[in-house]
């Protein structure tokens, strides 16, 4: 029986933590996960699409990450900083690095992007505002994004995590006011 597309997903996920995807080609991608390059192409067609799937199931677990950080936050600042360890930890760097690949391609045209890369997050931000009782503002939302990104970009670039942390703590202190 073909593979489902969402067991073939959970199968890349598992896949890409262990050894990692952006400079493997769709073959190399397929024995890993015990499937065929065809197979690959019928679910996501082409291995640009396969990326941005990936990228797509990641986004969506680090935002239920935000969602359940939500439910036990006394604070924004509390949130924030338990959304900036998940979301920079060692073991999503492979994750967030294929995030930037797959950003670069979906820019460039080459590929498509996954859907609500920004709106997405936003939204879930927005709820988890609502959650801690506190009026949230779009654009400071789309500013704390921009700004982990650009941290993470940081930690993906090899600069000491200690600094980056650092540079997230003062940011964390900034948007509390």
């Amino acid at each position: 029986m073909p593979d489902s597309r969402s067991a073939l997903l959970s199968r890349i996920l598992d896949f890409a933590a262990r050894d990692g995807l952006a400079d493997r080609s769709l073959r190399e991608i397929a024995t890993g996960v015990g499937s065929s390059h065809r197979m690959l192409l019928y679910h996501f067609g082409s291995r640009e699409g396969l990326l941005a799937a990936v990228v797509g199931a990641m986004e969506a677990q680090q935002r239920a990450t935000m969602t359940a950080l939500a439910e036990t936050a006394t604070d924004p600042a509390e949130l924030m900083t338990g959304v900036w360890r998940a979301v920079s930890s060692p073991e999503v760097r492979p994750f967030v690095r294929l995030f930037f690949e797959v950003f670069a391609l979906a820019a460039r045209g080459a590929a498509p992007a996954p859907a609500g890369l920004t709106a997405s997050w936003l939204d879930e931000a927005g709820r988890a505002g609502e959650r801690l009782g506190i009026e949230t503002d779009r654009a400071a939302l789309r500013l704390g994004v921009a700004v982990s990104r650009g941290l993470l970009m940081d930690l993906l670039a090899g600069e000491d995590p200690a600094e980056v942390d650092a540079a997230h703590a003062l940011f964390v202190r900034l948007a509390a006011g």
